[in-house]
């Protein structure tokens, strides 16, 4: 006996629902719409499939999966395997006590929607394959420990002997499943599994298979505990609390952090312009080149580690062959920025931002494991294969969804995100692990999503909708998150610049030319020193173009030291003019060249005089300046006007191997217009389904022909006469055959107009894409 022979089937149930319910339907479980269902008995067979219910399982709350499981429980009971009808008061008792009655009957409905439940109030039915949808094999919501306190189940293993809780860590750090002949109803009573059996540490699942129940294995992991005997949402925080801080703090700090984070992915891109990074045989980045990177930034490893995961996802940076080669070039492949890089850097500060937020929104890949062991027992290295995991966008979206149910400004520790995260989701318990929500919590504080415990406005902004519509309202609420640019400074007497604030991108270009960051943060403070005023001056600054800069700009007056260092700096600059020849040194004073002559740099580069203020070298222009600078001159150099030429370094470059994928969706999600053609199809094919043939005795033409030919133009012909309906088999350009009951309108030029029988749409088919025609009934 069957479920369907016990009352209504689900085929009856989705052929009495409304077109909008089915949609609702088909919204919720795409994967029924996918081939288009060929009437209601189809998408019936579907949703009752395991594959299909298991896949709507995976959006099911903790109480929703408890509904389920007591409908199933209680169908067992009078059968034993097959499921028989239950009611809805049935439930709701069993669940008395441990959830609101309303909230169950919202379960209910919801079930009925995704088609995991249907029939009438006093005998709601579940197909054989419903137990696919639970997040595991056992009845844990319905069994012996269902009701009990997590202390109480503490207390409970507490009192275990030394085998019978080493056997439950052991499922506990793997898969829950375990095999074991103990398992058997008829086993050694004294054995450990059927002891642990018999306290309900354990369920059958059958005879010689056993599972763990989940919150036994989080007690047993140090994990938050799913509560069973109370299924109602946890609170992510005590509404009766104060908040610790207010919204604006939480965006200010979601900006400095922002800030921060902009500018040390800036030095991880000049420092592997610099120096590209080597790159290991399997394509990653080694941890002694991130120690390297991590020395000359300044920044930890797991940070660096982080900007680096990003920056590679932005294609930020690449492997490739660095053009120019750096000075330590192996002649092989290495990691250095692209030219997308300088275009970012470019970019104004929300946009750099909105850049790293979005990147790591879709990154498939869990950054937060660099350095953590392998398999192997290895240090897991930056952008290693073993670090990709499809669903990590996901979870992360769900982490700032589920944050985002708290209050504004509302503080929420990491255990009540992840026991919040463990109601919600109770099929990916071990996804959401203390440890992954605290460590992606972490990566959300540095990208200013989330700040002080709460999310932010610009993480509230991210997780409302799709990427791209999702732009606009991110960047607005980053710009009123940044803290406006400053365009002064103050100049003190140590030759320091403190910058109350970041930067307009004019003023931040000429300051970083002149002065070294020092340190960074709210307020920045630059050094000038007598290498940054000499980087200005090669570059083609003016002694009085920079003393105009701070003139200008400094909210303080100009400290004599300042104006003396420039100025002398200033005066030695320039007396040596380097050109090309293969190189060629210019200058004014005799005396001056004639020193360079003597001294060892004009041995290492072959100078010879042409002239008492002209000499000339084989060595490039860049070599012959470095020199000179060695030898302690200040030479520039000149183009062939002679005109200072800007001689800073601009850093190797690799050429992109290959292109960012735009993110795909898990499960493709068909539109309503895609949704509402399904449906239609569906009806039609119902309707094609129950209509009746004509009889002989009507007519002396044949009822039914196959194929498009004569004897199908004949009976299209005989239905347009007589003004009867057609069931018509018609296959489509796609392959994609259907049944369809229309009256025809017109035939000609190969192909029939009909109208359909049921949408009183009109449809065109070709003759020769019809497989058979059949006259029906008025």
């Amino acid at each position: 006996m069957s479920a369907d022979d016990q009352g209504v089937s689900l085929a009856d149930d989705l052929a009495l629902r409304s077109d909008d319910e089915v949609i609702e339907l088909l919204t919720a479980r795409p994967d029924l719409a996918s081939p288009p269902p060929a009437g209601t008995g189809v998408l019936a067979s579907r949703a009752l499939s395991a594959a299909s219910s298991a896949l709507a399982g995976e959006d099911l709350d903790l109480l929703a999966v408890a509904v389920l499981e007591q409908a199933i429980a209680l169908g067992l009971e009078t059968t034993g395997t097959i499921p028989a009808p239950t009611g809805v008061a049935s439930i709701v008792a069993a669940l008395a006590g441990q959830a609101d009655k309303q909230e169950i009957l919202d379960r209910i409905d919801r079930l009925r929607r995704r088609a995991l439940l249907w029939g009438p109030d006093d005998a709601l039915l579940t197909g054989a394959h419903a137990p696919a949808a639970l997040p595991w094999r056992g009845h844990h919501l319905t069994g012996p420990l269902a009701r009990q306190k997590p202390e109480d189940l503490r207390a409970t293993l507490d009192g275990l002997d030394e085998r019978e809780r080493s056997l439950l860590e052991t499922l506990s750090r793997g898969p829950a499943l375990g095999r074991s002949r103990d398992a058997a109803p008829d086993a050694d009573p004294d054995s450990p599994v059927a002891r642990l059996l018999a306290a309900g540490l354990l369920a059958r699942i059958d005879d010689q298979t056993v599972e763990l129940p989940p919150m036994i294995g989080q007690l047993l992991r140090d994990e938050p505990t799913l509560r069973t005997d109370d299924l109602g949402a946890p609170a992510l925080h005590d509404e009766s609390a104060k908040r610790r801080f207010s919204p604006s703090a939480l965006e200010a700090a979601a900006g400095g952090e922002a800030l921060e984070l902009i500018r040390h992915a800036t030095s991880l891109i000049r420092a592997l312009g610099a120096t590209p990074a080597a790159v290991l045989r399997s394509g990653a980045l080694g941890v002694r080149e991130l120690r390297r990177l991590a020395k000359v930034t300044g920044l930890e490893q797991r940070r660096l580690a982080f900007i680096v995961e990003l920056l590679a996802y932005l294609r930020f940076i690449d492997a490739g062959f660095p053009e120019p080669a750096p000075a330590s070039d192996s002649g092989e492949h290495a990691f250095a920025p692209t030219m997308a890089a300088d275009t970012w850097l470019h970019q104004a500060p929300d946009r750099q931002w909105w850049a790293l937020l979005g990147a790591w929104l879709e990154m498939p890949r869990r950054a937060w494991q660099i350095g953590e062991p392998d398999r192997d027992g290895n240090a897991l290295p930056a952008l290693s294969g073993e670090l990709h995991d499809a669903y990590a966008p996901i979870a992360r979206h769900a982490m700032l969804s589920t944050l985002g149910e708290a209050g504004r400004a509302m503080p929420v520790t990491t255990d009540a995100l992840a026991t919040a995260l463990h109601w919600q989701h109770p099929r990916q318990i071990r996804r959401y692990s203390r440890h992954v929500v605290e460590e992606t919590l972490r990566e959300a504080r540095e990208l200013g999503v989330v700040a002080h415990g709460s999310l932010t406005a610009v993480g509230r902004a991210a997780i409302a909708g799709d990427h791209d519509e999702v732009e606009s309202s991110v960047l607005t609420a980053m710009r009123a998150a940044l803290p406006e640019p400053v365009d002064h400074f103050l100049a003190q007497a140590d030759l320091t610049l403190t910058v109350p604030g970041p930067m307009a991108a004019d003023l931040a270009e000429q300051v970083e030319l002149v002065a070294d960051l020092e340190s960074g943060g709210a307020a920045s403070v630059y050094r000038v020193s007598e290498a940054s005023v000499r980087r200005a001056l090669d570059a083609g600054r003016s002694s009085s173009e920079l003393l105009t800069l701070f003139t200008a700009h400094s909210r303080t007056p100009v400290p004599q030291s300042l104006t003396y260092l420039i100025e002398d700096v200033a005066r030695k600059h320039g007396q040596l003019r380097v050109g090309v020849a293969s190189a060629f040194v210019r200058c004014e004073d005799p005396t001056t060249l004639a020193a360079v002559l003597r001294s060892e740099a004009a041995e290492h580069l072959a100078l010879r005089a042409l002239a008492p203020t002209v000499a000339v070298s084989q060595a490039d222009v860049r070599e012959v300046i470095d020199r000179l600078r060695a030898a302690g001159f200040a030479p520039a150099g000149e183009d062939s006007t002679g005109t200072v030429v800007d001689l800073r370094e601009r850093g190797s470059r690799v050429t992109v191997a290959r292109q960012r994928r735009a993110p795909q969706p898990r499960r493709p999600v068909p539109s309503p217009d895609q949704l509402r053609t399904v449906v239609a199809r569906m009806r039609s094919q119902d309707r094609a389904a129950t209509a009746r043939p004509a009889s002989l005795a009507t007519s002396a033409a044949p009822v039914r022909a196959s194929g498009g030919g004569e004897s199908a133009t004949a009976l299209i012909q005989l239905a347009l006469r007589v003004n009867r309906r057609l069931r018509v088999d018609y296959v489509d350009a796609h392959g994609s055959a259907s049944r369809h009951v229309v009256t025809p309108r017109t035939l000609g030029a190969g192909q029939l107009v009909a109208v359909d029988a049921g949408t009183e749409d009109e449809q065109h088919f070709s003759l020769h894409r019809i497989t058979s025609v059949e006259l029906l009934e008025n």
